[in-house]
């Protein structure tokens, strides 16, 4: 499950002291994707305090299996509900934490497409 509360913030909220952990601009698509598992990788090497990429981290691979496979199921039912919004919501946080999971792994989402093409190839 996520807590998702948006707020405006007073200061920077990122401990780099950038408004955003995420930079000022973002890439798009895509480049998207591998700015956030370039984030994640980044993540797991600085091992920032506070950081919830990082408490996944230092839960250890159980956990994140875990996270993964909830964020699946949770996926699945949001299906079941037809509800877009919820299937989208879903669907990032599996996408998140399959990131998270790579990194932990020592992969990373370059590993994946490179899996995709070939087979797309084929």
């Amino acid at each position: 499950d996520t807590l998702l509360v948006r707020v405006r913030p007073a200061g920077p909220a990122c401990h780099t002291g950038a408004r955003t952990c995420f930079g000022d601009s973002l890439p798009q698509g895509a480049g998207f994707l591998a700015a956030l598992d370039e984030l994640v990788r980044d993540r797991r090497a600085e091992m920032p305090e506070g950081s919830y990429t990082t408490s996944l981290f230092d839960a250890g691979k159980a956990r994140i299996a875990q996270k993964v496979g909830e964020e699946g199921v949770e996926l699945a039912l949001a299906r079941m509900k037809d509800d877009p919004a919820e299937i989208a919501n879903e669907a990032a946080d599996l996408v998140y934490h399959m990131l998270v999971l790579l990194a932990d792994c020592d992969m990373q989402l370059d590993d994946v497409i490179t899996i995709l093409a070939d087979r797309h190839k084929a």
